[in-house]
């Protein structure tokens, strides 16, 4: 089973129009609502791609009772912590005639110190016998940056590999923790390091004792460097340019990582393929945590090669 966690999780709300154009008024339909937050999406695609899963997360008030019932309806095995702040909301503009999306997305508010005990025992209490920990997303304002390392430990003290997907002092909490596998986008990475070179910013997390980064680059794909070849990444991306909805690409990637590690398989360049195939199909896709059944097609598409000239130096 795979384990995820939400500690900030949304309501999200989704409008596609044919065209935005600034300033100016748009009748719309109503928007597609959904219990979302990064962790979520990944359980989303998990789900959707048969293999078992916990959605762990927290929920309050008036929008977390919406939350709430959307992640019943929805299916998903999952876990609800009990908070006094209310669930935060994200909206999602996606641009048909473009082919672009705009997200607003709430801070949201902290959790208790009781409430952070409460969400930290019940992954705890989960990870017993999990495949996989997968920690996703932002945290509150005023958290504690060292959340996600303390789910690396956790999951590391039961034998459970590790994802984290998250930005800021968070993503390199989890590196120092030792987490499997780690995978921030190139804007993150370099936020979090002060490094714009990918392939240097990701060894700077390697360094720091995460197993593999695995970094987001849009249109052109995505880079693997692992801790057995810092120096000598891989990089997959498609022929072609997607059009699509990319709000649940790097969600799609996680799960894919999560899954490969949770079947026994820990090869950085296969881990590489499916994520990178699971993340294109998910553009495809109207709504994030889903992805298109092309994704096979996507994954025999793909071009994998050591980059000439992204070596570190």
């Amino acid at each position: 089973m795979i384990v995820t966690v939400t500690p900030n999780p949304a309501l999200d709300l989704t409008y596609t129009v044919p065209r935005i154009h600034l300033g100016e008024t748009h009748r719309v339909p109503a928007a597609a609502s959904r219990a979302g937050g990064k962790g979520v999406n990944v359980a989303r695609v998990v789900h959707q791609q048969g293999y078992p899963v916990l959605a762990i997360a927290t929920s309050g008030s008036a929008s977390g009772s919406e939350f709430a019932a959307g992640l019943a309806a929805s299916g998903i095995p999952h876990q609800l912590v009990p908070v006094g702040a209310p669930t935060r909301r994200t909206v999602a503009l996606v641009d048909a005639g473009r082919g672009q999306t705009s997200i607003l997305n709430e801070y949201g508010e902290n959790h208790t110190p009781a409430e952070w005990r409460h969400l930290a025992d019940a992954t705890s209490a989960a990870l017993e016998g999990a495949g996989c920990l997968v920690g996703s997303g932002s945290l509150p304002e005023g958290a504690d940056a060292s959340f996600f390392g303390q789910l690396v430990a956790a999951a590391s003290a039961q034998g459970v590999p590790s994802v984290i997907d998250t930005s800021g002092p968070g993503l390199l909490a989890a590196a120092d923790a030792g987490a499997t596998v780690l995978k921030p986008n190139a804007h993150e990475l370099t936020e979090a390091t002060g490094d714009g070179d990918p392939v240097r910013a990701a060894g700077i997390l390697i360094e720091r004792g995460a197993g593999l980064v695995l970094v987001s680059l849009g249109e052109d794909g995505m880079l693997a460097v692992s801790a057995a070849e810092p120096r000598r990444p891989w990089r997959a991306r498609l022929p072609r340019v997607l059009a699509g909805n990319a709000t649940g690409a790097g969600d799609a990637a996680v799960a894919a990582a999560a899954v490969c590690l949770a079947t026994g398989i820990d090869d950085p360049q296969v881990i590489l393929r499916r994520a990178t195939a699971w993340s294109a199909a998910a553009v495809l896709m109207p709504l994030a945590g889903e992805i298109s059944p092309e994704h096979a097609t996507l994954a025999g598409e793909l071009v994998v090669d050591r980059p000439v000239g992204m070596e570190a130096s």
